[in-house]
């Protein structure tokens, strides 16, 4: 089980967010890749879930690059929101790009979906969880900030 393991958070169901001490995620992990789809990669972070047979198995693994593109994605997205209550429909339907972020010689394309039949609905209630959930993604985000000026990045 802890086979090509290099870094380990135990007890993560004791943090996950409003899910805490109830959550089925029960440790976070960073080592080699042991999904076939991943195995070009050199470093994958896993979430480990208790199976019903109380062991622990890899419900999820993703790329490390993965990772942080859904973290450039999320704070955006985050950023974004924070100015959006000046559209009336907190977005404009004409021009839905957020940003265009460059990335490895092309883009990550940040866009409100406006596929979505329901959008001007469901921003609404996206909008207010954002807010709703300020306090935990506003002091995980404070942790980021604090580990990225340690290395040299901010």
């Amino acid at each position: 089980m802890n086979k090509d393991i290099v870094m380990i958070v135990e007890q993560y169901d004791h943090i996950d967010g409003k899910n805490a001490y109830q959550s089925d995620i029960k440790r976070l992990t960073l080592g080699t890749p042991t999904l076939e789809n991943n195995k070009n990669m050199t470093i994958a972070a896993q979430i480990w879930k208790e199976a019903a047979d109380g062991e622990l198995e890899i419900s999820t693994e993703l790329p490390i690059h993965q990772v942080l593109d859904l973290m450039i994605f999320l704070s955006r997205t985050l950023l974004y929101f924070r100015e959006a209550y000046r559209l009336p429909l907190l977005y404009d339907p004409q021009k839905p790009t957020v940003e265009r972020i460059g990335v490895q010689g092309g883009v990550l394309p940040v866009a409100v979906c406006t596929e979505n039949p329901n959008i001007n609905e469901d921003i609404q209630k996206f909008s207010q969880s954002l807010n709703d959930l300020g306090e935990l993604t506003g002091e995980r985000l404070r942790v980021l900030s604090r580990i990225f000026e340690e290395m040299g990045y901010c």
